[in-house]
């Protein structure tokens, strides 16, 4: 079998998200799996070389995941013709800084998204990419999780009959670091709408992809965000002002007829089945999702529950719902990483680009004109 290997920098992965799922669950593990199959006789393998500022963490996650070469000067390595792909997941305010050098330097460009902090710089983004011919594309991992393969299963067995409604529930309690033993989950710059921080910007690009594969593509948005934590402590221990959202509280209109509210939150407590659940609800049925599980509940189940306050409640709520067994899948990240890998290589279509992942940007800039102004908004055709 032949073996093609396929050079990849990967610039900004020190961080928590790049180095285990991009990294460590989805490149290295493709290599230690003897790389993508591509057709009976064609393997890809992926040659990786790390770029960033601080050459001591470089080499500790060199070390970590097999992967030996590492740079800090990111123009010497651009320069470099055996790497044919740059991967971004540095911090958002610095992402299309990173793509523009990449895009000149006629690199096929993939990153985390978002994409831009605005939508001009994203749309620019794709179509610098479109005019040079450049491979590109930008995470959209949720797709292949689980629960939500599961949900496009059901979907197109017609287990929902008409869709009517979805409600989605994401976030858990990060912590302010105000308690030393309690140290927050995610950075500070999360918090600085200055350096791209705050949830509308970060999970509206999640959902935006999400309904328009699920439910029809998003054509209004009504949000209102709120900023619950107004202070916590940095990496360095010095407490900070917050100037950005922590939460956000959205409904949306599809072009289908289905109404999705999602409700994300980094100061909420966890009571529920995931961290992330979506409901979905249909006329002949209806079904709750996490990362990995799925319930459903068949319109013959369902209970027909009375009002009466006054008297303990007789239904058990949970008995009328069935799980359902999600077909095994790998990671999403690595999923992705597979499906771009066969693009560079073979051409194979590949419908996650930049001007997809600038939807997810116009959603976010549309959901805080929405909040801004307290009106629904409409998002026009990209």
């Amino acid at each position: 079998m032949d073996v093609r290997r396929i050079g990849i920098i990967l610039n900004g992965v020190t961080g928590r998200m790049g180095s285990n799922q991009h990294l460590l669950r989805s490149l290295a593990a493709i290599r230690d799996d003897g790389g993508v199959v591509a057709g009976d006789d064609l393997r890809l393998l992926p040659d990786v070389i790390l770029a960033g500022r601080e050459r001591e963490r470089l080499q500790e996650l060199a070390n970590r995941s097999g992967f030996a070469q590492t740079a800090t000067d990111l123009n010497q390595v651009l320069e470099d013709p055996r790497y044919e792909v740059f991967f971004d997941a540095s911090g958002t305010s610095f992402r299309a800084g990173f793509l523009d050098r990449a895009i000149a330097a006629g690199k096929a460009v993939y990153c985390e998204k978002p994409v831009a902090t605005d939508l001009q710089t994203a749309l620019r983004l794709a179509t610098d990419c479109e005019r040079a011919g450049l491979p590109n594309g930008v995470v959209q991992d949720k797709l292949w999780l689980p629960g939500v393969c599961t949900l496009r299963r059901l979907r197109d067995e017609g287990f929902f009959g008409r869709i009517l409604s979805v409600r989605g529930e994401f976030g858990y309690w990060v912590f302010t670091g105000h308690d030393a033993a309690e140290p927050p989950q995610r950075p500070s710059w999360n918090y600085r709408s200055g350096e791209g921080g705050g949830i509308i910007l970060d999970m509206l690009c999640h959902w935006r992809y999400l309904i328009d594969d699920l439910f029809g593509e998003v054509r209004s948005v009504s949000c209102l965000g709120a900023m619950h934590v107004p202070e916590r402590v940095d990496e360095s221990g010095q407490v900070y002002r917050c100037t950005t959202d922590d939460a956000c509280y959205v409904t949306m209109e599809c072009d289908s007829g289905v109404i999705c509210q999602f409700n994300s939150s980094w100061t909420v407590r966890v009571r529920r089945d995931d961290l992330l659940t979506i409901q979905v609800d249909g006329t002949a049925g209806s079904a709750v999702a996490g990362l990995r599980d799925c319930f459903v509940q068949r319109h013959e189940r369902t209970p027909r529950p009375f009002w009466n306050p006054d008297a303990e409640q007789p239904l058990d709520f949970h008995a009328g719902w069935e799980r359902i067994a999600a077909a095994e899948q790998v990671n999403a990240f690595r999923a992705q990483w597979e499906a771009f890998l066969k693009h560079v290589a073979l051409g194979e279509p590949f419908p996650w680009t930049l001007r997809a992942g600038a939807k997810g940007v116009q959603l976010a800039e549309c959901a805080l004109q929405s909040w801004r102004e307290r009106r629904w908004v409409d998002l026009d055709s990209i």
